[in-house]
């Protein structure tokens, strides 16, 4: 026993860690912004490193003062609620697994556009960058992760429904870290609010969701200032500089489409999840792929904003609400528009019923609307694909070379329409 803990433990954990070490130097010569440090941290010591920073142990006693709850006690809940936040990263398996399983899916499901990212030559190499993204989806996750994993490891902020083994597993190894959207724990939210600045001040390449949960009727929604509020209040003029880098997504068919507009409709945001349904319908894509007979369900569009500084934005002496509505203001800038929800606005526009041909003259009027930066298709085309795609969905009904919207379908058309409205003016509409 005193040899295997002394001698053969430790050397079979220094031969993977330098292991590990040596890929991880190999493939930072090829990011754009190489892992960092704090991200290869071991787990026990960020952990630990997070328990007795000097800001949280001042949470622990201004919380036992606050509840009358012993120290020592309101110290373990601290050592808690830090081992449940800091991930466990694994280069092998974010880029061995999960940026291939993410390329897969994203291919499996979608016909991918993505514009030109930005170079980030402003960004310093000791800057720490932060993707801010719009939420339409789970599979935003997915999409970024494969799309950024030849510029860097992201690490995001994921909520409860992700607690469950194995996917918690999988998304801590990936290097994510667990928040609770919900709590109100003082002391919780203070342990959070250092980690992040921690990982902040550390150069941890990150990607956040302002608007906090996902989009229930298709529209953007405000941003909500917990993360952000943290990033700024660790901002030290003298330290590293912040870069965000708006990110917009937008899809033709979004997966769990029906159950947000549910929620929206019951105006509660809880989801009824099925792991058999989901299981079930990605077997049948599998089957589809082995068969040969896989299609896209849709494009999905990603378009990269230009890098915003949080120096800048303090330095014009900018709040932390300041600073969430020029984010999601730049994120709405460069939303994409893609087939589906040009085509829903434009059936809308025409009370719900139209000829293909007045479909095609409605979207080429909307599209005259776009400002020049705003990416989108061809409106014969997107027409063209958004009937096929509705037709193969059951959404539509054609009877006299008039296209109508199925009966019951009105709020699925809505909600796909509110991805772009915010680009036209009240005119167009």
């Amino acid at each position: 026993v005193t040899f295997a803990s002394h001698f053969l433990f430790p050397s079979v954990r220094w031969f993977f860690r330098r292991r590990l070490e040596r890929a991880v130097e190999r493939l930072n010569q090829r990011l754009e912004r190489p892992i960092s440090p704090f991200k290869l941290m071991r787990r026990h010591d960020m952990i630990q490193r997070l328990s007795y920073d000097t800001q949280v142990t001042q949470a622990v006693a201004d919380f036992a003062k606050e509840t009358g709850e012993r120290e020592d006690v309101a110290f373990q809940r601290a050592r808690r609620y830090a081992r449940e936040i800091v991930p466990r990263f694994s280069a092998d398996v974010y880029y061995g697994l999960g940026t291939r399983a993410a390329r897969w899916l994203a291919r499996a499901f979608y016909q991918v556009d993505v514009s030109d990212a930005p170079a980030l030559t402003d960004a310093g190499p000791e800057d720490a960058v932060i993707f801010v993204m719009n939420h339409r989806s789970n599979m935003d996750y997915v999409l970024v992760t494969w799309l950024a994993s030849n510029r860097s490891a992201l690490a995001y902020a994921v909520g409860e429904w992700a607690r469950v083994w194995p996917l918690s597993w999988l998304i801590r190894s990936m290097g994510a870290y667990f928040i609770r959207r919900a709590s109100r724990d003082s002391l919780y939210r203070r342990v959070l609010a250092r980690y992040v600045q921690m990982a902040t001040a550390g150069g941890l390449t990150q990607a956040i969701f302002p608007e906090g949960g996902l989009s229930l009727d298709g529209r953007l929604a405000p941003a909500r200032l917990g993360l952000l509020s943290y990033i700024v209040d660790g901002a030290v003029p003298e330290g590293r500089d912040v870069l965000f880098v708006p990110v917009a997504l937008n899809y033709d068919r979004v997966l769990e489409d029906r159950v947000l507009i549910s929620a929206g409709d019951r105006g509660a945001r809880r989801f009824r999840f099925s792991y058999y349904t989901v299981a079930r319908y990605l077997l049948r894509r599998v089957w589809l792929k082995l068969r040969g007979k896989l299609v896209p369900i849709g494009s999905a569009a990603v378009v990269y904003g230009t890098p915003v500084s949080l120096r800048e934005m303090l330095a014009r002496g900018d709040d932390v609400a300041a600073v969430g509505a020029n984010l999601m203001a730049k994120v709405a800038d460069v939303v994409p528009v893609v087939p589906v929800p040009l085509v829903a606005r434009a059936l809308l526009d025409a009370g719900s019923s139209a000829t293909q041909a007045d479909l095609v003259a409605r979207a080429r009027a909307l599209c005259a609307a776009l400002p020049d930066h705003v990416q989108s298709p061809d409106p014969a085309q997107a027409v063209t694909r958004a009937l096929a795609l509705w037709r193969m969905r059951g959404i539509i009904e054609e009877s006299d070379g008039q296209i109508r919207i199925a009966a019951g379908e009105q709020a699925t058309f809505a909600y796909y329409a509110g991805s772009i409205a915010h680009h036209f003016p009240a005119e167009a509409l």
